[in-house]
């Protein structure tokens, strides 16, 4: 019997993966990761499951999926665009009964807050065509606290960097004003390209986000206007990034030089801003 049979009684994903002609599609983002080893590190990383119902994205032959039900999580939500992978998701439902549910459809399109029913979490290896788009929609929704406790995800290293930055970091940017504004976050840790079929050319990195409570009140919407243009045009001083929505004008209400660069702000200097920019 193979160590993945002997782990959860279900065939060794890469078996899985060839038994169903799984190759995978670039236009979706897809990267199987096959270590059962390593998706229940993952599993770890979201905490505590025995409670939660988790939200997985782009599930694709089941190995995240598999270690979230092997850790105990009370129901896992699997939404996969990809129609291929359904009858090994099906199998997967088959072993543990009702405890799956699988949900085809595209993440962009779902309302996923409808989904959770009591305490919820969501943990994913997000496509990478669309995971930075699903976390600023999680990220800026209005109602907050959001309907989830967590996310635990996996990004490219360095959009993950981007997420945990900081003022005065390199990667500092709008993701880093975001996730800062409403959500402590951390690397948990890197995975190499080697734990993926096909193996992609960068290394990646699962991020743990925990929601704040009491967030700066701050106009979201606003914020990421207000982080597009500062960041879109991060070489030049504030004065002139921002011109087309204020210039120096907004700067001065906030009492904030235009001479400064945009990674230099704090996050409640971008939120003055914003609420700056609502109120005219």
């Amino acid at each position: 019997m193979s160590e993945a049979l002997a782990i959860d009684g279900l065939p060794p994903l890469r078996q899985v993966i060839d038994s169903h002609g799984l190759a995978t599609k670039k236009s979706l983002g897809q990267n199987f990761l096959l270590d059962l080893n390593l998706t229940g590190r993952i599993a770890r990383t979201a905490g505590d499951l025995s409670e939660l119902t988790v939200i997985e994205v782009g599930p694709g032959p089941g190995g995240l999926t598999r270690a979230l039900l092997m850790h105990g999580a009370k129901q896992v939500i699997a939404i996969e665009r990809d129609s291929r992978c359904l009858p090994v998701l099906a199998e997967i439902s088959d072993h543990y009964g009702d405890r799956l549910k699988v949900i085809e459809g595209d993440a962009l399109e779902v309302d996923l807050a409808s989904l959770a029913s009591g305490p919820t979490a969501i943990v994913a290896n997000l496509p990478y065509n669309i995971g930075t788009q699903l976390l600023v929609n999680w990220l800026s929704g209005p109602v907050w606290p959001p309907f989830f406790q967590s996310l635990t995800l996996m990004f490219q290293r360095e959009v993950a960097q981007r997420i945990v930055a900081t003022a005065g970091d390199n990667h500092f940017g709008r993701l880093g004003v975001l996730a800062g504004w409403r959500c402590h976050s951390e690397i948990a840790f890197d995975v190499s390209p080697q734990a993926f079929w096909p193996p992609p050319k960068v290394t990646s990195s699962v991020v743990h986000l925990t929601p704040r409570q009491q967030p700066i009140e701050c106009d979201g919407a606003a914020l990421e206007m207000i982080t597009r243009h500062a960041f879109g045009q991060r070489r030049k001083m504030l004065r002139q990034s921002l011109k087309p929505i204020g210039g120096i004008a907004l700067l001065d209400r906030v009492g904030i030089d235009g001479t400064r660069r945009a990674e230099t702000l704090e996050i409640e200097e971008f939120c003055a801003l914003a609420n700056a920019f609502k109120q005219v």
